[in-house]
């Protein structure tokens, strides 16, 4: 029972958790109405002290996260600082109520409606948006970027990649390369909040019959993310027939040595002030970075005296069979011998094709998560692979996608991913045994689930 004397406000506090929990299930489902009813259960047991006078406070919190934590459906993600952030919203609450009790407010004088102030209409109109709407207006103003901007940036990075490619070819006449190309999520209009990033694909021609893809659970790293290629017939092809030869390790093509040819060439050797003056905006290698990568400064005037930045990162990229071998050291790391498998192409390939099939929304739920986790500290650690995959994943199971279920799907999105964080466990949607939060530790895990969780009740906070 509550104490008898609770402070005004309280029944109220209390009718609110109520009523969640008796319309939890129509909106989160079974399992999500237990983990909700745990944790409101909570929020009502800490009200009821915050209650009880002085004398009457026990000296221990016996109705504490570890005797809920006996109930399955407990997240652990919670047990860190959900108790806290309640304390303080409860004493904040609390010196509201007694400074409305010290200083007795002027009553109102009647007004017009026509007489209220811009300001005040504005204010009113703000505080009746749907959540749908919050989001709508998310996705126009923080999410999508403009024709213009974008446009620029893929003209900048297109000229830039054009001067790449005629020097490679000029000082490595020899090299096998393939046509050279612009990807990732500027090209594909995935990218979101400001257009600073794109990558320059350098595909190596390998011939197929010296050159086995070795899949990564078959290497000695047994990783299904990592892959080595081999090379064959070495008895009937000595070294030299290939020219990507000169840059074996044991046998293996080395992605550590073909990166650092075309660092040494690419990086070292092309005349990046006189590329700067051609292009009119100021172009130089990232010194110290694990990845090839440049740094361009004004991709037009404004953006030259905001000081923004644009990144190209050139990435050597090996393509045999159905799979798609990239030299990006700063996954792979001091293993040289060992590429990256990418499935970047397969994943966006693939929610563009079910977008295209029934109109759907799948993209822009996407993008607007994308920005979430960009926006928001907390949940940095998300990146767009393990938002992409948790939509594939859906789609498996939703077949509706239109429009009219946009927030119904990004909520449900958010829900997802705290399962996914709860078991630690996010599957690639084209490599089942690859586990995506594989690389991710306990704190990191605990501060986005508990983010995600508080979004569950009050998905605005994501949207701030």
């Amino acid at each position: 029972m509550y104490y008898s004397g609770k402070r005004r406000g309280e029944d109220g506090i209390a009718a609110v958790i109520d009523f969640l929990l008796s319309n939890a299930r129509l909106v989160l489902g079974v399992s999500g109405a237990a983990v909700l009813g745990i944790a409101t259960l909570a929020v009502k047991r800490l009200i009821e002290r915050a209650g009880r006078p002085p004398d009457e406070k026990p000296d221990k919190m016996t109705d504490s996260w570890e005797e809920l934590s006996l109930v399955s459906a407990s997240p652990k993600l919670l047990h860190k600082s959900i108790e806290g952030v309640v304390m303080k919203r409860i004493d904040t609450a609390t010196q509201k109520a007694e400074l409305s009790q010290a200083i007795p407010l002027p009553s109102p004088e009647p007004q017009c409606c026509d007489a209220d102030p811009p300001q005040r209409r504005k204010h009113m109109d703000l505080c009746v948006m749907t959540f749908v709407d919050r989001l709508q207006q998310y996705y126009r103003t923080r999410v999508c970027l403009s024709a213009e901007e974008v446009s620029v940036a893929q003209q900048r990075a297109l000229d830039i990649a054009t001067e790449i490619k005629a020097f490679l070819h000029y000082k490595h006449p020899d090299m096998p390369l393939g046509d050279m190309t612009l990807a990732g999520s500027l090209i594909d209009n995935l990218q979101v909040v400001k257009a600073d990033h794109a990558c320059l694909i350098v595909p190596l021609q390998l011939e197929s019959s010296l050159w086995t893809p070795i899949a990564g659970e078959d290497t000695f790293l047994g990783h299904p993310k990592f892959c080595m290629v081999r090379r064959e017939n070495l008895e009937y092809f000595p070294r030299g027939r290939s020219y990507w030869d000169r840059h074996l390790l044991a046998g293996y093509l080395s992605s550590r040595l073909v990166s650092e040819q075309l660092g040494k060439t690419v990086m070292e050797s092309m005349n990046w002030p006189l590329l700067t003056g051609t292009l009119e905006c100021e172009v130089r290698p990232v010194l110290g970075s694990p990845e090839l990568k440049l740094e361009i400064k004004g991709l037009s005037q404004s953006s030259y005296e905001s000081g923004e930045r644009f990144y190209i990162t050139v990435l050597p990229t090996v393509r045999l069979g159905e799979m798609t071998l990239m030299a990006q050291r700063e996954i792979t790391g001091s293993f040289d011998y060992v590429w990256y498998q990418s499935l970047y192409t397969s994943e966006t390939a693939r929610l563009a094709e079910l977008d295209k099939a029934d109109s759907g929304v799948r993209r822009k739920c996407l993008k607007t998560l994308k920005a979430v986790c960009c926006n928001c500290t907390s949940l940095r650690k998300l990146n767009a692979s393990h938002l992409r995959n948790v939509i594939l994943h859906m789609s498996e199971n939703e077949a509706d996608w239109t429009e009219s279920v946009f927030a119904d799907r990004f909520l449900q999105a958010i829900t997802e991913l705290i399962g996914y964080l709860e078991t630690g466990i996010l599957p690639s949607y084209f490599k089942p045994n690859l586990n995506l939060f594989q690389g991710l530790n306990e704190d990191d895990i605990d501060e986005m689930g508990y983010m995600l969780y508080s979004a569950i009740t009050e998905p605005e906070i994501l949207l701030i």
